[in-house]
Protein backbone atom coordinates (compact mmCIF):
# COMPACT_ATOMS: atom_id res chain seq x y z
CA UNK A 1 0.00 0.00 0.00
CA UNK A 2 1.31 3.61 -0.78
CA UNK A 3 2.12 5.61 2.11
CA UNK A 4 -0.53 8.24 1.64
CA UNK A 5 -3.06 5.67 1.55
CA UNK A 6 -1.27 4.22 4.61
CA UNK A 7 -1.94 7.49 6.21
CA UNK A 8 -5.72 8.10 5.07
CA UNK A 9 -6.29 4.43 7.17
CA UNK A 10 -4.44 5.76 9.76
CA UNK A 11 -6.29 8.59 9.83
CA UNK A 12 -10.03 6.98 9.67
CA UNK A 13 -8.79 4.64 12.56
CA UNK A 14 -7.79 7.71 14.45
CA UNK A 15 -10.99 9.66 14.07
CA UNK A 16 -12.99 6.07 14.63
CA UNK A 17 -11.23 5.64 18.55
CA UNK A 18 -11.88 9.72 18.71
CA UNK A 19 -15.52 9.34 18.07
CA UNK A 20 -16.27 6.19 20.32
CA UNK A 21 -13.82 6.30 23.15
CA UNK A 22 -15.82 9.11 25.18
CA UNK A 23 -19.08 6.92 25.13
CA UNK A 24 -17.14 3.73 26.64
CA UNK A 25 -18.18 3.13 30.05
CA UNK A 26 -20.90 6.14 30.48
CA UNK A 27 -24.02 4.35 31.63
CA UNK A 28 -26.26 7.06 33.34
CA UNK A 29 -30.18 6.68 32.53
CA UNK A 30 -30.32 10.71 32.88
CA UNK A 31 -29.89 12.55 29.65
CA UNK A 32 -29.00 15.54 31.24
CA UNK A 33 -26.03 14.19 32.99
CA UNK A 34 -24.73 12.24 30.45
CA UNK A 35 -25.00 14.86 28.41
CA UNK A 36 -22.73 17.11 30.99
CA UNK A 37 -20.62 13.92 31.73
CA UNK A 38 -19.85 13.71 27.84
CA UNK A 39 -19.45 17.19 26.97
CA UNK A 40 -17.74 18.88 30.34
CA UNK A 41 -15.25 15.48 31.18
CA UNK A 42 -15.17 13.14 28.81
CA UNK A 43 -14.75 14.91 25.63
CA UNK A 44 -12.11 16.87 26.97
CA UNK A 45 -10.08 14.38 28.51
CA UNK A 46 -10.39 12.37 25.37
CA UNK A 47 -8.89 15.84 23.40
CA UNK A 48 -6.09 16.39 25.76
CA UNK A 49 -5.28 12.64 25.78
CA UNK A 50 -4.69 13.32 21.59
CA UNK A 51 -3.26 16.57 21.81
CA UNK A 52 -0.53 15.30 24.52
CA UNK A 53 0.15 11.79 23.26
CA UNK A 54 0.47 13.04 19.71
CA UNK A 55 3.16 15.35 20.75
CA UNK A 56 4.91 13.32 22.62
CA UNK A 57 5.16 11.17 19.85
CA UNK A 58 6.47 13.80 17.67
CA UNK A 59 8.65 14.71 19.77
CA UNK A 60 10.39 10.75 20.13
CA UNK A 61 10.61 11.01 16.31
CA UNK A 62 12.61 14.00 16.51
CA UNK A 63 15.04 12.89 19.07
CA UNK A 64 15.35 9.74 17.47
CA UNK A 65 16.20 11.57 14.47
CA UNK A 66 18.38 13.68 15.98
CA UNK A 67 20.41 11.44 18.10
CA UNK A 68 20.18 8.71 15.40
CA UNK A 69 19.37 6.56 18.61
CA UNK A 70 16.23 4.36 18.34
CA UNK A 71 15.89 4.29 22.04
CA UNK A 72 15.54 8.26 22.36
CA UNK A 73 12.65 9.47 24.21
CA UNK A 74 11.23 13.60 24.62
CA UNK A 75 12.27 12.98 28.12
CA UNK A 76 16.03 12.13 27.44
CA UNK A 77 17.23 15.39 27.78
CA UNK A 78 16.03 15.86 31.55
CA UNK A 79 12.75 17.73 30.22
CA UNK A 80 10.78 15.13 32.42
CA UNK A 81 12.64 15.05 35.54
CA UNK A 82 13.13 19.08 35.85
CA UNK A 83 9.79 19.37 35.48
CA UNK A 84 8.94 17.14 38.27
CA UNK A 85 11.21 18.37 40.37
CA UNK A 86 9.22 21.81 40.08
CA UNK A 87 5.73 20.41 41.19
CA UNK A 88 7.61 18.30 43.66
CA UNK A 89 9.27 21.50 44.98
CA UNK A 90 5.99 23.33 44.67
CA UNK A 91 3.87 20.18 46.68
CA UNK A 92 6.76 20.69 49.53
CA UNK A 93 6.29 23.79 49.87
CA UNK A 94 2.50 24.02 50.70
CA UNK A 95 2.32 26.67 48.07
CA UNK A 96 -1.30 27.64 46.40
CA UNK A 97 -1.51 29.94 43.32
CA UNK A 98 -2.48 30.80 40.28
CA UNK A 99 -0.02 32.57 37.35
CA UNK A 100 -0.62 33.78 34.40
CA UNK A 101 -3.98 31.58 33.71
CA UNK A 102 -1.72 28.27 35.00
CA UNK A 103 -2.38 26.37 38.25
CA UNK A 104 0.69 27.05 40.53
CA UNK A 105 1.96 23.60 40.34
CA UNK A 106 1.75 23.16 36.60
CA UNK A 107 3.20 26.91 36.21
CA UNK A 108 6.18 25.32 38.75
CA UNK A 109 6.55 22.06 36.09
CA UNK A 110 6.95 24.33 33.38
CA UNK A 111 9.48 26.53 35.14
CA UNK A 112 11.36 23.04 36.52
CA UNK A 113 11.02 22.17 32.50
CA UNK A 114 12.65 25.34 31.34
CA UNK A 115 15.59 25.51 33.94
CA UNK A 116 16.48 21.87 32.50
CA UNK A 117 16.02 22.82 29.08
CA UNK A 118 18.89 25.79 30.09
CA UNK A 119 21.28 23.75 31.61
CA UNK A 120 21.56 21.12 29.12
CA UNK A 121 21.80 23.49 26.35
CA UNK A 122 24.15 25.76 28.53
CA UNK A 123 26.75 22.63 29.32
CA UNK A 124 26.09 21.44 25.74
CA UNK A 125 27.05 24.97 23.81
CA UNK A 126 30.31 25.19 26.77
CA UNK A 127 31.23 21.89 25.97
CA UNK A 128 31.38 20.53 22.27
CA UNK A 129 29.07 22.92 20.15
CA UNK A 130 26.20 20.97 20.75
CA UNK A 131 26.59 17.57 19.10
CA UNK A 132 24.28 15.18 19.42
CA UNK A 133 26.25 12.76 21.74
CA UNK A 134 27.50 15.89 23.75
CA UNK A 135 23.60 16.75 24.01
CA UNK A 136 23.07 13.09 24.94
CA UNK A 137 25.28 12.50 27.85
CA UNK A 138 24.15 16.21 29.39
CA UNK A 139 20.15 15.44 29.24
CA UNK A 140 21.23 12.06 31.08
CA UNK A 141 23.82 13.29 33.68
CA UNK A 142 20.54 16.47 34.36
CA UNK A 143 18.00 14.15 34.46
CA UNK A 144 19.59 11.47 37.13
CA UNK A 145 21.06 14.88 39.21
CA UNK A 146 16.80 16.05 39.09
CA UNK A 147 15.67 12.67 39.72
CA UNK A 148 17.84 12.80 42.94
CA UNK A 149 16.88 15.68 44.12
CA UNK A 150 12.92 14.72 43.87
CA UNK A 151 13.58 11.40 45.74
CA UNK A 152 15.36 13.75 48.85
CA UNK A 153 12.33 15.96 48.39
CA UNK A 154 9.83 13.03 48.64
CA UNK A 155 11.93 11.79 52.25
CA UNK A 156 11.73 15.11 53.66
CA UNK A 157 8.11 15.79 52.83
CA UNK A 158 4.78 14.28 55.23
CA UNK A 159 3.01 11.41 54.32
CA UNK A 160 0.02 13.38 52.27
CA UNK A 161 2.94 15.22 50.38
CA UNK A 162 4.81 12.59 49.32
CA UNK A 163 1.81 10.78 48.09
CA UNK A 164 0.48 13.52 46.25
CA UNK A 165 4.25 13.94 44.53
CA UNK A 166 4.08 9.92 43.65
CA UNK A 167 0.62 10.42 42.13
CA UNK A 168 1.63 13.60 39.82
CA UNK A 169 4.44 11.16 38.81
CA UNK A 170 2.97 8.16 37.58
CA UNK A 171 1.06 10.98 34.79
CA UNK A 172 -2.86 11.73 34.89
CA UNK A 173 -4.80 13.22 31.92
CA UNK A 174 -8.06 14.32 34.21
CA UNK A 175 -9.12 17.45 33.26
CA UNK A 176 -12.54 19.62 33.64
CA UNK A 177 -13.47 21.63 30.82
CA UNK A 178 -11.47 22.85 28.38
CA UNK A 179 -8.83 25.35 30.04
CA UNK A 180 -6.08 22.75 30.24
CA UNK A 181 -6.90 22.07 26.13
CA UNK A 182 -6.60 25.90 25.83
CA UNK A 183 -3.38 25.90 26.98
CA UNK A 184 -1.57 22.48 25.89
CA UNK A 185 -2.51 23.14 22.16
CA UNK A 186 -0.25 26.68 21.41
CA UNK A 187 2.72 24.23 22.60
CA UNK A 188 1.54 21.39 20.52
CA UNK A 189 0.40 23.11 17.23
CA UNK A 190 3.66 25.43 17.24
CA UNK A 191 5.58 21.85 17.51
CA UNK A 192 4.16 20.12 15.13
CA UNK A 193 3.94 22.99 12.23
CA UNK A 194 7.72 23.15 12.78
CA UNK A 195 8.38 19.72 12.46
CA UNK A 196 6.07 19.32 9.41
CA UNK A 197 7.86 22.25 7.92
CA UNK A 198 11.05 20.48 8.50
CA UNK A 199 10.57 16.89 7.36
CA UNK A 200 12.76 17.21 4.59
CA UNK A 201 15.77 17.88 6.73
CA UNK A 202 15.10 15.47 9.64
CA UNK A 203 15.02 12.92 6.37
CA UNK A 204 19.29 14.21 6.05
CA UNK A 205 20.00 14.42 9.47
CA UNK A 206 19.01 10.71 9.25
CA UNK A 207 21.38 9.93 6.40
CA UNK A 208 24.11 11.78 8.50
CA UNK A 209 25.51 15.37 9.18
CA UNK A 210 28.11 14.93 6.46
CA UNK A 211 25.28 14.12 3.48
CA UNK A 212 22.60 16.82 5.29
CA UNK A 213 25.83 19.60 4.65
CA UNK A 214 26.26 19.01 1.48
CA UNK A 215 22.77 19.22 0.39
CA UNK A 216 22.83 22.81 1.98
CA UNK A 217 21.21 21.86 5.20
CA UNK A 218 22.45 24.15 8.16
CA UNK A 219 23.00 21.21 10.57
CA UNK A 220 23.28 23.45 13.88
CA UNK A 221 20.79 25.85 13.29
CA UNK A 222 18.21 23.13 12.82
CA UNK A 223 19.08 21.11 16.00
CA UNK A 224 19.13 24.00 17.77
CA UNK A 225 15.78 24.61 16.36
CA UNK A 226 14.04 21.33 16.83
CA UNK A 227 16.00 21.48 20.38
CA UNK A 228 13.79 24.26 21.30
CA UNK A 229 10.70 23.91 20.17
CA UNK A 230 10.26 20.45 21.03
CA UNK A 231 11.80 20.93 24.87
CA UNK A 232 9.03 23.66 25.14
CA UNK A 233 6.33 21.13 23.94
CA UNK A 234 7.46 18.38 26.46
CA UNK A 235 8.06 20.85 29.00
CA UNK A 236 4.05 21.79 28.28
CA UNK A 237 2.95 18.14 28.36
CA UNK A 238 5.14 17.20 31.35
CA UNK A 239 3.47 20.36 33.18
CA UNK A 240 0.00 19.51 32.60
CA UNK A 241 -0.51 15.67 32.32
CA UNK A 242 2.72 14.57 34.60
CA UNK A 243 5.32 11.76 32.90
CA UNK A 244 3.89 9.74 30.82
CA UNK A 245 6.62 7.71 29.17
CA UNK A 246 7.44 5.27 26.68
CA UNK A 247 4.65 6.85 23.69
CA UNK A 248 7.41 8.92 22.35
CA UNK A 249 9.92 5.96 21.73
CA UNK A 250 6.97 3.56 21.13
CA UNK A 251 4.82 5.12 18.40
CA UNK A 252 7.57 6.34 15.89
CA UNK A 253 8.72 2.98 16.14
CA UNK A 254 5.26 1.28 15.23
CA UNK A 255 4.58 3.86 12.34
CA UNK A 256 8.00 3.21 11.29
CA UNK A 257 7.20 -0.22 10.70
CA UNK A 258 3.63 0.77 9.24
CA UNK A 259 4.61 3.61 6.60
CA UNK A 260 8.42 3.35 6.16
CA UNK A 261 11.22 5.93 7.31
CA UNK A 262 10.29 9.04 5.30
CA UNK A 263 9.23 11.62 7.49
CA UNK A 264 7.34 13.64 5.11
CA UNK A 265 4.62 10.52 6.29
CA UNK A 266 6.15 9.80 8.93
CA UNK A 267 5.51 12.80 10.91
CA UNK A 268 1.70 12.76 10.47
CA UNK A 269 1.47 9.42 11.11
CA UNK A 270 2.76 9.63 14.36
CA UNK A 271 0.93 12.60 15.69
CA UNK A 272 -2.07 10.66 14.53
CA UNK A 273 -0.89 7.31 16.43
CA UNK A 274 0.28 9.11 18.96
CA UNK A 275 -2.48 10.58 19.80
CA UNK A 276 -4.90 7.64 19.52
CA UNK A 277 -2.35 5.23 21.76
CA UNK A 278 -2.80 7.87 24.17
CA UNK A 279 -6.38 7.91 24.08
CA UNK A 280 -6.69 4.13 23.95
CA UNK A 281 -4.37 4.12 27.26
CA UNK A 282 -6.26 6.74 29.14
CA UNK A 283 -9.66 4.32 28.44
CA UNK A 284 -8.13 1.17 29.56
CA UNK A 285 -7.00 3.36 32.91
CA UNK A 286 -10.51 4.33 33.36
CA UNK A 287 -12.43 0.92 32.51
CA UNK A 288 -9.77 -1.71 33.87
CA UNK A 289 -10.87 -1.25 38.01
CA UNK A 290 -14.00 0.96 37.62
CA UNK A 291 -15.16 3.02 38.79
CA UNK A 292 -11.76 3.55 40.51
CA UNK A 293 -9.04 4.23 37.66
CA UNK A 294 -5.22 3.61 37.24
CA UNK A 295 -2.70 6.60 36.75
CA UNK A 296 -2.58 6.37 32.97
CA UNK A 297 1.52 6.80 32.90
CA UNK A 298 1.43 2.99 34.40
CA UNK A 299 -0.75 1.47 31.41
CA UNK A 300 1.64 3.16 29.40
CA UNK A 301 4.83 1.82 31.45
CA UNK A 302 3.63 -1.70 31.47
CA UNK A 303 3.13 -1.67 27.54
CA UNK A 304 6.16 -0.04 27.17
CA UNK A 305 8.59 -2.28 29.30
CA UNK A 306 7.95 -5.54 26.90
CA UNK A 307 8.43 -3.05 23.54
CA UNK A 308 11.67 -2.01 24.88
CA UNK A 309 12.59 -5.38 25.40
CA UNK A 310 11.82 -6.64 22.25
CA UNK A 311 13.74 -3.45 20.42
CA UNK A 312 17.00 -4.35 22.40
CA UNK A 313 16.67 -8.06 21.18
CA UNK A 314 15.64 -6.78 17.48
CA UNK A 315 18.53 -5.00 17.63
CA UNK A 316 20.90 -7.21 18.97
CA UNK A 317 19.72 -9.75 16.39
CA UNK A 318 20.13 -7.68 13.95
CA UNK A 319 23.84 -7.09 15.09
CA UNK A 320 24.17 -10.94 14.63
Amino acid sequence: MKPINTLLVIGLISLLILCISPYLGLIIKDPAIEYHILTQLRLPRVLFAFIAGAGLALCGMVFQAMFHNPLATPFTLGVASGASLGAAIYVYLGFSFTLLGLDGGTFAAFLGALIAISFVYTISRYQNGFSPETLLLTGVAISFFFSSLILFTQYLSNLTDSFQILRWLMGSLTTVGYRDIMQLLPFVTLCSAAILWLTRELNLLMAGDDIALSRGVSVQKIRYSLFFVTSLCVGAIVALCGPIGFIGMMVPHICRLIIGNDHRYLAPASLLVGGSFLIVCDTISRLIIAPAEIPVGVITTLLGGPFFLWLLIKSKSKEA
